[in-house]
């Protein structure tokens, strides 16, 4: 019998429970209350095969001691509980999606539990028609891992193959990624494999071996990547998502926080294994790395894209002039970082940095293909980790001017991404919220409260992240004033701009020769392709000359009382 990690059916009633387990001396499985002892495979795995059906409760037995498996693909109830046997393949799939290429890709992130008033995965299907219509063409989901209570963001995951229940069932999370495809949207999840939640890991206490012994994350014990059963089981979680719930990819969360000393990093042995099988359609892999590597977004890397948060720090300095924290190096001159960014993708490629770390940041980008730098105005991190949850629309003082920001950022030829009600102008925050008990809860209060005491500008008093009120606040509604009404339509006009005019150029090479030059508060880009250039010039301030874009713009953003403006124009070769 092959090694694996959780149970899966294999035919004829029969199912295949797998489990590594090297520092238990004895190991059985319980389903239906029957305890029966596990096989003995080999370099501390346990295996056994019996009589089993989907829905019925299981869990694992270790010198005893009952725990849920750590690849159940559902629970009986919470974390703490027994896990549900689920057949990946009884869902009937509705839609022929053979996927959608990189260079379309306009990302929409979403949580499901603020998505909507009832946060279900259910509800989620009735509002992506808004999300096609809009223009989005990529639904990125953050994680639904299985985490302790009802409510949280979805990264104090301990159950990583497992749909918080909250959310609905796998079936329904397969339901919505069909609808999505139905609809000509690809659907991506945020997964997180550099640490796990704080209530409801059970690894550490009888698989000490998972862990390593000298290491720790900033969210609590390190893991034990060189280990090739710990590799496996991440890998395979990946595959998972992939395979049995058809996901066009994944956003693989914080991987600079991922250690790893093998001769083979996690990390690309990842890129490697999901890029061996063909699955009839394109397969979308993106990181965060906030060291702004180089190396993993060349043409012969695995993956296609990483957060660019060094042109949402530019823009979002502009647009604030706040310059507390990260956002220091980036309001010296955020103008100048932005022709960067422009040119060459990042903004800290290893250079010194005015106001920044001792230790320079990144690498060289600008030989990088331009879609590989997701850029955005808004994001789950950049958003909800300020105190008040507050987005840049907000904050700006000068609506105009973040008109500006954004038709740049949806019309450069870089890869855009949206954060959910971002293009209605939403009231609400993205605060945040957890649901811990007791101490834990306590706990995370505190910390909170602490984290933003010394940051004038990020909003000060911290709402209570345990309260029912702080995940209420966070549910995006709809647009009900004239100004919201106004702006969707303005995102829906240059995101059907991008498919017309930025897809075909893109479709040509996704690494056009960059020529960017900034006079003052001007920006002239110019991308060459080789059909044709394309040309921006955006006005970020007050200037002693007017702006005067090409004589034949396809777009231009102008405002009388404001001195940001934009012109987009197609020259062609």
């Amino acid at each position: 019998m092959a090694t694996q990690w959780g149970a899966r059916p294999i035919g004829g009633g029969q199912w295949r429970f797998g489990l590594w387990a090297p520092d238990a001396e004895e190991t059985r499985v319980e389903i239906g209350g029957v305890a029966l002892p596990a096989l003995a495979a080999g370099d501390g795995w346990w295996l056994f095969e019996g009589e089993a059906q989907a829905g019925d409760a299981y869990r694992w037995l270790l010198e005893g001691t009952p725990y849920p498996d750590p690849a159940a693909r559902a629970q009986v109830g919470d974390v703490h509980g027994p896990s549900m046997l689920v057949d990946p393949g009884s869902y009937a799939w509705r839609s022929d999606w053979k996927g959608r290429p990189w260079h379309e890709a306009v990302i929409y992130e979403l949580h499901v539990g603020t998505f909507t008033d009832a946060g279900t995965f259910a509800a989620a299907i009735e509002r992506l028609p808004d999300i096609a219509a809009l223009g989005a063409t990529m639904v990125e989901i953050m994680p639904v891992a299985q985490f302790e209570g009802a409510r949280g963001w979805g990264y104090d995951g301990v159950l990583p193959y497992a749909p918080h229940p909250a959310y609905g069932s796998p079936d329904d999370l397969r339901a919505l990624v069909d609808a999505a495809h139905g609809l000509g949207l690809g659907v991506m999840m945020d997964v997180v494999y550099n640490h796990f939640g704080p209530s409801g890991n059970y690894l550490g206490a009888w698989c000490p071996s998972f862990f390593h012994p000298e290491r720790a994350s900033p969210w609590g014990a390190g893991i034990a990547f060189e280990t090739a059963a710990v590799r496996e089981y991440f890998i395979a979680n990946a595959l998972h998502w992939l395979d049995e719930y058809r996901l066009d990819g994944l956003r693989f969360d914080a991987v600079h926080a991922i250690e790893d000393h093998s001769a083979t990093h996690f990390l690309d042995e990842l890129g490697q294994r999901i890029r061996a099988t063909d699955r009839g359609r394109p397969i979308h892999l993106v990181t965060e790395d906030e060291r702004n590597l180089a190396r993993y977004f060349t043409p012969d890397a695995p993956y296609d894209g990483t957060w660019n948060d060094d042109w949402h720090h530019a823009a979002h300095c502009l647009l604030t002039g706040e310059d507390e924290s990260y956002y220091a190096p980036f309001a010296v001159d955020p103008v100048a970082d932005l022709a960067t960014a422009l040119a060459d993708g990042y903004v800290e490629q290893g250079q010194p940095r005015a106001n920044g770390d001792e230790q320079p940041r990144g690498e060289p980008s600008a030989t990088l293909p331009r879609t590989c730098f997701i850029n955005f105005l808004g994001n789950h991190d950049q958003v909800g980790n300020r105190a008040q949850g507050e987005r840049l629309h907000h904050l700006a003082t000068d609506r105009h001017a973040y008109r500006v920001l954004t038709a740049m950022t949806l019309l450069a030829p870089f890869t855009p991404m949206l954060f959910m009600g971002d293009e209605f102008l939403t009231d609400a925050p993205f605060q945040f919220f957890v649901d811990f008990d007791g101490e834990l809860g306590e706990a995370v209060r505190k910390g909170r409260a602490k984290e933003f005491a010394r940051f004038s500008s990020f909003g000060g008093t911290v709402p209570d992240p345990v309260a029912q009120a702080t995940f209420d606040v966070s549910k995006i509604g709809f647009p009900d004033r004239a100004d919201q009404r106004e702006h969707e339509p303005f995102v829906r006009e240059l995101l059907a701009l991008r498919r017309d005019h930025i897809w075909p150029l893109l479709a040509q090479t996704a690494l056009p020769q960059a020529d960017v030059t900034r006079d003052g508060a001007h920006i002239t880009a110019r991308w060459r392709f080789p059909m044709a250039t394309l040309e921006m010039q955006a006005q970020l301030g007050p200037a002693a000359s007017t702006f005067r874009p090409h004589p034949a713009p396809i777009f231009q953003l102008t405002d009388r009382e404001s001195p940001f403006a934009l012109s987009l124009t197609i020259i062609q070769e």
